[in-house]
């Protein structure tokens, strides 16, 4: 019974912590020629800081799959969308008072 109760705990610290790691749109990147880390990396070369937000989205414009992340620098947030099939920066503004 104890061997179980562990293993069950273990599973389930395990379960808590990839779920942790899972963004928006985690579904969808199946779909993506382009992986997280590499749209990630694109992102911080477009718009230097630290993400603070990612998601994985069907949007219009390039070919309707990108990521997009927040990325802040200081007090400012910055939204820069990657297309997901490509890897071309779709969009890189300022993120506004009333953010998506």
């Amino acid at each position: 019974m104890q061997r179980l109760f562990t293993t069950g705990l273990t599973c389930g610290l395990l379960v808590a912590s990839v779920g942790a790691h899972a963004f928006t749109g985690e579904q969808l990147a199946k779909h993506a020629k382009v992986g997280l880390a590499e749209a990630r990396s694109i992102a911080l070369k477009a718009h230097p800081g630290k993400i603070v937000d990612e998601e994985l989205e069907r949007e219009p414009g390039g070919t309707g799959l990108r990521y997009s992340f927040d990325i802040r620098t200081g007090h400012a947030t910055q939204e820069v969308g990657v297309d997901a099939q490509d890897g071309t920066v779709l969009e890189n503004k300022r993120e506004g008072p009333n953010p998506d």
